[in-house]
């Protein structure tokens, strides 16, 4: 008899929800995870006083965490204390204007009116098609299975109207975006979200225009950190029986004619089952873990040809004043143009931005408690390579960490670096060693359409029996809905096919 029903390697959300998930159904469930601490990209730790977050810092697009504790016998709601926000963000504009955001739609419009009466007006018509295709998207391509074309073309036969946004999945992010709006600066400030995927404008997928409008339904703070929304995964899942082990690194998925028969520890203990669900990066499972001898030349091809996602430099900094920010997330933008210039001139030679652009967020804005009283958080997320050239990751990062602040002083946040108490800066190094996120890829995979979906390696593996994925390199890709949504596919394909 085996040791356990189910296996899990990797504590993240999406390793959560699925152990979470076939715990509840009353599977025996262990979850190893290779460090002292749960989360992955959603996780939070603890600085003289500061409460940094790792990775992620808000949540929106509710519906796969409301689904998740809904299934868990419980609500998102009762498990999790969560403040909204409004403004759902602001800018900070290249020539040194501001503006914010209000949550309402029709608000948002008036905002933009000021700046251009028909971009104000475009507003409501894209919110109302982006929308559609969102709520739409996320109940059944978002939530189900896309194994094969077969999957996808369930998926369209059970939501035809699905069809109306094909022009989505076939053009840019960029082309969906210029088709509604013309200032540029509205352009601006409606445009950084598409970066979230990992990609810059003209590359991003156009189904990535619903970002831009995503927060209108619904963006919310975790009391206490990012931490509480996989400590409340974990919490429930216990009370099911899901064993949690921390400090145990999988080194090896266990492997007998293309069946998994359970893990082997890098201490060297063994742990047998013969279903095992993986939250790691699917090169690293495939490749290190499982072993190219155990697949197929075809996905072993495959696999290879994958290329891994960007990464994203974090400056955390604890601050005695609070800083002149007025919403809980801020963009520092640059035009899409600059935006694309920087991915195909620079970033793919391994330069740092000569531009001063990216995302700052502002815990204690909407949790105080993130900080000792009367100081402040900030985590200051921008673009860089992992193989940057200019410097090295671990000789220069404060360097670089009290070089950003310094252009963030200068450009948008006045006097920001002579108030920082505390610093800790992590570096793509830091993800990969930490994480265990190979050239410390937060979002798994590239984005991109032929990286997407159907084509994205499959949560239930063609090359092994019993092996499952999840995690942001299987579908539905990065990001803490998506994460979670692929934890809850894992987890109904184990109970279909175990």
């Amino acid at each position: 008899m085996a040791d356990y029903d189910v296996i899990v390697i990797g504590a993240g959300l999406g390793g959560l929800t699925a152990g979470a998930l076939r715990a509840s159904e009353g599977r025996r469930t262990l979850v190893l995870e290779q460090s002292g601490s749960i989360g992955g990209c959603c996780s939070t730790y603890e600085r003289e006083g500061y409460r940094f977050d790792v990775g992620a810092t808000i949540l929106e697009i509710m519906r796969p965490f409301e689904i998740l504790f809904q299934r868990l016998g419980t609500s998102l709601w009762e498990e999790v204390e969560l403040e909204p926000c409004d403004p759902v963000y602001g800018i900070i504009f290249p020539d040194g204007s501001r503006l914010a955001y209000p949550a309402s739609l029709e608000e948002k419009a008036e905002v933009i009116s000021r700046i251009s009466p028909e971009d104000g007006r475009a507003w409501l018509e894209y919110a109302h098609y982006v929308g559609d295709f969102m709520r739409k998207a996320v109940d059944s391509f978002f939530l189900g299975p896309v194994n094969g074309m077969p999957d996808m073309a369930r998926i369209f036969l059970r939501e035809p109207r699905l069809l109306k946004f094909l022009p989505l999945f076939a053009r840019s992010f960029e082309e969906v975006m210029r088709r509604f709006f013309k200032d540029e600066k509205v352009l601006d400030s409606l445009s950084y979200p598409g970066k979230f995927c990992g990609l810059p404008p003209a590359l991003a997928p156009g189904i990535f225009a619903f970002l831009s409008y995503a927060e209108h339904e619904g963006v919310y703070f975790p009391r206490g950190g990012m931490i509480a929304l996989p400590e409340a995964v974990r919490r429930c899942g216990e009370r099911f029986g899901m064993q949690l082990r921390r400090d145990a690194r999988v080194e090896k998925v266990l492997v007998r004619g293309r069946r998994v028969e359970g893990v082997r520890l890098a201490d060297g203990m063994e742990m047998t089952s013969t279903v095992v669900v993986s939250d790691v990066n699917a090169r690293t499972l495939y490749l290190e873990m499982v072993g190219e001898e155990h697949l197929p030349w075809l996905p072993r091809y495959g696999i290879k040809s994958y290329r891994l996602s960007a990464s994203a430099p974090m400056i955390n900094v604890g601050l005695d004043r609070r800083p002149p920010l007025d919403a809980h997330h801020t963009l520092i933008t640059e035009s899409m143009e600059k935006m694309n210039e920087y991915w195909f001139r620079d970033m793919r030679k391994g330069l740092l931005p000569r531009e001063t652009f990216g995302l700052v967020c502002f815990p204690t804005f909407s949790d105080p408690s993130m900080a000792p009283e009367g100081h402040h958080v900030l985590n200051i997320v921008q673009s860089g390579p992992y193989g940057v050239r200019e410097i090295d990751w671990d000789r220069d990062k404060r360097a670089y960490g009290e070089r950003q602040l310094e252009r963030l002083s200068e450009r948008a946040i006045p006097g920001l670096a002579d108030h920082v108490t505390v610093m800790d800066v992590l570096t793509p190094r830091d993800y990969e060693r930490r994480l265990l996120l190979p050239e410390g890829a937060i979002l798994g995979l590239d984005m991109d359409l032929p990286s997407s979906a159907v084509f994205r390696p499959a949560a239930r593996s063609k090359s092994i029996r019993g092996l499952y994925l999840c995690g942001a390199s299987t579908h539905p890709g990065g990001g803490l809905p998506s994460v979670t949504a692929s934890g809850i596919i894992a987890a109904d394909l184990v109970g279909k096919y175990e």
